[in-house]
């Protein structure tokens, strides 16, 4: 068996790994990603004006984006519109939808349980875990400072 050194494994993924255009790349993820925020703008827009009271309307288009995002994820449309979007399509809460759904969709033959279930949360689950832990230590934070 061989041993590849540090050098040669840096060259290695040079070769296989393609230069970037950022000058094409930056300005698609800020399109596309202002596409998805001004979509869940128009859901919230959209749910008011059928008389849904605004702090019940910002929730309810936070679930529609994900539900489309998971939707999206599921008939593969989501992953061609990531390819031209890039960072775009994964800042917003639909890329964190994305990220739980595609590793699920990918091992459901493994069935639902070991599968499905299993590996629902192997991209999620450290984002969900670190995302807690901040929450409860800004929690901490603010109650502490309302103290004195």
């Amino acid at each position: 068996m061989e041993t590849v050194t540090n050098r040669a494994y840096a060259e290695m993924v040079k070769k296989a790994s393609p230069p970037s255009n950022s000058a094409r790349n930056i300005p698609l993820a800020f399109l596309i990603g202002g596409a998805i925020c001004t979509l869940g703008h128009a859901f919230i827009k959209l749910y008011t004006s059928r008389g849904v009271p605004e702090e019940t309307a910002f929730p309810a288009a936070s679930v529609t984006l994900v539900f489309l995002s998971a939707l999206f994820t599921g008939l593969n449309i989501y992953d061609k519109l990531a390819k031209y979007g890039g960072a775009g399509t994964l800042v917003p809460i639909t890329g964190f939808a994305n990220a739980i759904t595609a590793p699920a969709l990918e091992f459901k033959t493994e069935g639902y349980v070991m599968g499905l279930g299993a590996k629902m949360f192997i991209i999620a689950g450290p984002v969900i875990v670190y995302g807690i832990s901040a929450g409860v230590a800004y929690g901490i934070i603010i109650y502490l400072f309302r103290l004195y």
